[in-house]
């Protein structure tokens, strides 16, 4: 059985007029796959919240069949995200859904496949190679069996976590804790695991991690070396980092759930801010007024800036040049003092709200805001000089840490890590949001994938940020920066002490919180890393009923090993440098 449900702005019926007034698009994805799967039954289903928000519900036998189909006929080269969702209450407990994207028509799909507490559907690993990371991530959340995965590791969790913590009946304030020797046994493990296959004796395990300068956060790479020094296999594991951020989404309700959006990519926090409120209000139906769009606008391009320079600066320390990050690292200085005189806080902000913003930019801000743009323009000039020539640093990067465009398609890349490749896609161009569609700018791309291209990209990029930020500052609208809905944003001050009616509503609010219909959406933005979405499904109540933030940083590492293969190890130091992972963003 497989069972077509789209979303869709019109009421439609199965009669082949309605598919035809559809999307030609998805019309013929829909002729297409009559033809390789059976359809006993099949419908639309009208939901006219969201336009663009197609779901395709397939029977998970049919998956793979469905999936190479959509891939090679249709053009969703992307697997952008995947994960699970628990119905406790239903006979088949699981959903497995599926995000993928067709960059050359513009075009998204949702696939979900309902999956039963004791059965298996089958991995899909080798037809995208990001699925083998999300594969185990659902394995290790929910319980979630993929039949044919080659390798059904715990992945976020540690190897002694008993349960699966983003089911239903898993209580949100249990800990686990791992004993000391088990870890000591599970560095001997990984050794064997990873020797098993070469019989050589010059080859040598080496670990780094989880606590090394080398990997900027709490990571571990466990590496098999020869002779030479020169990689054959390596294996990363992650999950340090580890807060449950999705299962806290769970439990607080939305506004309450923007602070913790911070702590994901920690150098460029008010990105996360954003592109949550930004989903959330998708959800709901509204949209902020002008001069919050505006200002958003401004800081995340500021924080874009400063997350580049966080990760040039630290790239080229990896490297032994110690004077550009000291340069970088001034600059991003500013930033943070104009985001402190801003709202107060200098690294993890919380400037957003669902419907707008916390903030109104003080009187002279923005003047602030264009001198230090000045400055650093003339800095990243200087850094340019410095750096982009260096006959050391050239040779340390060019031709090291590649990665084709057909590999970074295949885990999922997006963001400078994928346009460096060559493979030219930014969602401010491709699906603009904000005023992105009324600046002129440009996407900077590479040739070769490797870390000196990436180093290009992100020097290039923030020329065009500088740029976008200019032409904010002579476009900042007057007027409100909140939507004037009591239900969603708290009412003023005055209002509050002022009548009762002020007070109910501010009352009503703090205790109930913003509570969007039933639904589901997945929104994205063009964060610092990449794509940054957000995967909500509302119940109606004040919290989430499940929240998935697809982080840039994940796909991006399951990567990694290819992007290394055969390099020096100190080449893969300088690579792990270029593709900028943030802990708090990957292990969320």
């Amino acid at each position: 059985m497989i069972r077509y449900e789209f979303l869709w702005h019109r009421k439609c019926s199965t009669s082949g007029e309605d598919i035809s007034a559809m999307d030609a698009f998805y019309a013929t994805i829909i002729e297409d796959l009559k033809n390789i799967v059976s359809a006993e039954s099949w419908q639309f289903e009208e939901r006219a919240q969201f336009e663009s928000e197609q779901t395709l519900t397939v029977a998970k036998e049919k998956i793979r069949e469905v999936m190479l189909c959509l891939r090679d006929k249709h053009e969703f080269q992307f697997l952008i995200d995947l994960c699970g969702v628990d119905w406790p209450q239903r006979e088949k407990r699981f959903d497995v859904v599926y995000h993928l994207l067709a960059p050359k028509h513009k075009k998204r799909l949702r696939v979900k496949c309902m999956v039963g507490e004791k059965e298996s559907i089958p991995s899909i690993h080798d037809i995208w190679k990001t699925a083998n990371w999300h594969e185990r991530e659902a394995w290790d959340m929910y319980g979630i069996d993929f039949s044919g995965h080659p390798d059904m590791r715990r992945i976020l969790t540690h190897h002694e976590f008993v349960g699966h913590p983003l089911r239903k009946d898993y209580p949100a304030d249990k800990n686990q804790s791992m004993r000391g020797e088990a870890l000591e046994n599970t560095f001997d493990k990984d050794r064997q695991r990873l020797m098993a296959k070469y019989d050589h004796e010059d080859l040598m395990w080496i670990n780094i991690g989880p606590a090394h300068p080398a990997t900027h956060g709490t990571l571990r790479f466990m590496s098999v070396i020869d002779g030479a020094e020169r990689i054959k296999e390596m294996d990363v594991e992650i999950g340090y980092l580890h807060r449950c951020f999705e299962k806290m989404c769970e439990t607080h309700n939305y506004n309450q759930i923007i602070p913790y959006t911070d702590r994901l990519n920690y150098c460029s926090s008010p990105m996360n801010n954003s592109a949550f409120c930004e989903t959330v209000e998708k959800l709901i139906g509204v949209k902020v007024p002008p001069r919050a769009q505006m200002m958003r606008m401004i800081i995340d391009e500021l924080s874009r800036i400063m997350d580049h320079y966080v990760c040039i600066g630290a790239n080229l320390v990896d490297l032994g040049a110690i004077t550009g990050f000291f340069y970088l690292f001034e600059e991003r200085e500013h930033i943070y003092t104009l985001f402190e005189k801003l709202c107060g806080a200098r690294l993890t902000v919380s400037l957003m709200r669902i419907g707008g913003m916390g903030f109104d930019v003080p009187e002279g801000w923005l003047d602030e805001c264009s001198v230090v743009v000045d400055k650093i323009e003339k800095r990243h000039q200087e850094i340019e000089s410095l750096v982009t020539s260096n006959r050391i640093f050239v040779q340390r990067t060019k031709g090291s840490g590649i990665l084709s465009k057909e590999s970074a398609i295949q885990y999922g890349y997006t963001g400078p890590c994928l346009r460096a490749t060559g493979f030219e896609y930014d969602i401010r161009k491709e699906e603009p949001y904000w005023f992105y569609d009324q600046v002129d700018f440009d996407v900077p791309v590479g040739t070769h994938g490797d870390t000196y291209d990436r180093y290009l990209v992100r020097m290039e990029e923030v020329r065009q940020s500088i740029k976008i930020l200019r032409w904010c500052f002579k476009n900042m609208p007057e007027g409100p920066i909140n939507v004037p809905d009591k239900n969603i944003v708290l009412p003023s001050k005055k209002d509050v002490y002022g009548n009762i009616e002020g007070l109910m509503n501010h009352f009503m609010l703090i205790i109930k919180g913003v509570q969007p219909p039933k639904g589901e959406i997945y929104h994205r933005s063009e964060a610092a890393n990449g794509e940054l979405g957000f995967y909500v499904i509302s119940d109606g109540s004040g919290n989430p009923y499940r929240v998935k933030c697809r982080a840039p940083c994940f796909s991006i590492l399951g990567g990694f090993t290819e992007m290394v293969h055969g390099n020096f190890l100190a080449d893969a130091v300088a690579a792990l440098g270029s593709i900028n992972i943030i802990a708090g963003e990957l292990d969320r």
